[in-house]
């Protein structure tokens, strides 16, 4: 059986707490196998009990901070252990550089977390996010759509000339646009010279369109419009044979002139000096008769023609917008405002569109008149007077090039979808506005028409019609009056100047200026196909008054334009 435990003699204290402050012999020869110098702290009723021994503690941290109520538990000074202190002294550091931490690994990770910023808002990371993931996918398409990966610029292979120059004809001179921002010259209140035509009534009802009761955009096949130049028209030619004037143009070539620095694309105006006249004319199938998508835009379309989104594919389909709407929102129940004339190119029992043509002239200098056949497209009746419209249409193709979606956006925010809108086509913004104030259009309308479906190119809904006044519209934009015609007044001087022929003004595809070069009397005149003939198969027309002996080799010759149609 095993022993008991002794306790030992425990000594007993009557004056207080604690161990007597002197104990007899006896005891300490009877407790001579306990240790010597066992620390003790001394306290009062009031103090709080603390440690009654701490095993954690350490002293070779000289950082830390010690407290004065733990020196009880110090036994570095102990005489008791003579061997630790042997040790401590022997013992030397080799190296004072703390241990590597690892990279990785749990108590990395939760180290690290200790470091970490403040979280951010999810919505705002998850924004992010999604921007990037927009970008990226930009970036795919972009790649893809490229004709030739290592193009350095997208401008190079996108803006391309409107005409192609040929070897044959002479540069007189290039103006640079930044020539243009500091004209400015003042015209007169202009005088009507002739109306033509005759003008549908506005629905009014078009104005309470939204996206929520969005209107089907109907097809005017049997309505004929016409885009008609300037020597071609004979209300023109009988005034310039009547001495009216002694510039003559229309609005769509003069407000190309006066809105040309803000033009990214390139463009032409075919420029005849006849006598002391000056007509501004404009090819057949000339990109004028179309309306530019996305030209001052920095999102790139894709280059391919045939897409249904390229640069081409979509300035047909916005000028096929703009004529249907112009139509649709008419009230088509046969009552017309009519003027002086007919419409001067429709056939008798032909259907035209509602146009009035207004054959204006204001006045440049003392012996210097200019012409110019100016188009509204509707009337409305307001306190008995009658107010001239202009109908335009901008369309929406694809939400995610101009990064704003008209359904959601043009009930709460249609200042914001004007502002992306003016940023995307500030041009033919700008050529709108011009020509509502050349035609002095009381009000133009600008409807928002968006594809049914991003990928279906025929069918389309009208989601708002909004009305500006041209001028307030024109200070908005930053479209200066004066500085319009400042532009109008000096290609004028400088084409007055130049000897009788034909000229042609072309805008750069890929610099801000515009150049001006002589060309052949018969150029233009064979190009009837859709993109300007290769330099060897441009030949001269058959004249009328010229001899056999001169017709036979231009008739030998003009059947290669014709091989190449078919």
């Amino acid at each position: 059986m095993v022993g008991g435990f002794e306790v030992g003699a425990v000594p007993f204290n009557p004056d207080g707490w604690g161990p007597p402050e002197s104990t007899t012999a006896t005891t300490t020869a009877a407790n001579s196998n306990l240790p010597l110098n066992v620390p003790f702290a001394p306290f009062s009723r009031s103090d709080k009990l603390g440690r009654i021994a701490d095993w954690t503690r350490t002293f070779n941290n000289p950082t830390r901070s010690k407290n004065p109520a733990d020196s009880v538990f110090d036994f570095t000074n102990d005489e008791s252990f003579p061997g630790s202190a042997d040790d401590d002294s022997s013992f030397r550091l080799v190296d004072g550089k703390p241990p590597p931490r690892p990279k990785f690994g749990p108590r990395w990770r939760f180290q690290q977390q200790r470091q970490l910023p403040q979280r951010r808002d999810e919505e705002v990371e998850a924004r992010k996010r999604e921007a990037e993931k927009e970008r990226a996918r930009r970036d795919r398409l972009y790649n893809l759509n490229r004709s030739n990966v290592n193009m350095p610029r997208r401008e190079a292979a996108v803006f391309k000339s409107s005409v192609d120059i040929q070897p044959e004809w002479n540069m007189l001179d290039q103006i640079p646009f930044s020539t243009f921002s500091k004209l400015s010259f003042s015209v007169p209140e202009p005088e009507d010279l002739l109306l033509c035509g005759g003008l549908e009534f506005y629905d009014r009802s078009y104005d309470r369109v939204t996206p929520k009761n969005e209107r089907r955009l109907e097809r005017f096949k049997n309505r004929n419009f016409f885009k008609v130049t300037t020597t071609d028209d004979p209300v023109i030619r009988r005034l310039a044979n009547e001495d009216k004037a002694t510039v003559f143009a229309t609005d769509t070539i003069l407000s190309t002139l006066m809105c040309a620095p803000r033009s990214v694309y390139s463009w032409d105006i075919v420029v005849q000096r006849v006598g002391n006249k000056l007509f501004f004319d404009k090819r057949d199938g000339s990109q004028l008769d179309l309306l530019s998508v996305h030209e001052t835009s920095q999102e790139p379309l894709p280059e391919a023609k045939d897409d249904i989104n390229s640069a081409y594919s979509l300035s047909v389909e916005a000028a096929y917008i703009n004529q249907n709407f112009s139509q649709q929102v008419l009230i088509r129940d046969g009552n017309k405002v009519t003027f002086d004339e007919p419409n001067p190119f429709a056939n008798e029992g032909e259907e035209v569109a509602s146009v009035a043509y207004r054959y204006r002239r204001w006045k440049l200098d003392d012996e210097m008149y200019l012409v110019a056949r100016c188009e509204v497209q509707s009337v409305v009746e307001v306190n008995k007077q009658r107010s001239f419209l202009t109908l335009n249409a901008l369309n929406e193709f694809d939400p995610k090039y101009s990064g704003v979606d008209w359904r959601q956006k043009l009930e709460t925010q249609r200042g914001a979808v004007l502002a992306t809108e003016l940023k995307n086509n500030a041009n033919k913004l700008a050529k709108w506005t011009a020509q509502a104030l050349l035609g002095s259009a009381d009000l133009m309308k600008l409807g928002y028409v968006s594809r049914v479906h991003p990928r279906d190119h025929f069918n389309h809904v009208i989601l708002a019609v909004v009305g500006y006044k041209p001028r307030e519209f024109a200070a908005q934009i930053n479209l200066n009056t004066s500085n319009m015609w400042g532009i109008v007044k000096s290609i004028v001087d400088l084409c007055m100047k130049l000897n009788e022929g034909k000229y042609v003004l072309v805008k750069d595809p890929s610099k801000p200026q515009v150049r001006i070069y002589e060309v052949p009397a018969d150029a233009f005149e064979n190009d009837y196909v859709e993109e300007p003939l290769p330099e060897d198969e441009q030949v001269q027309p058959p004249t009328e008054n010229a001899d056999g002996a001169e017709a036979t080799p231009a008739n030998d010759v003009e059947e290669k334009p014709i091989e190449a149609q078919a």
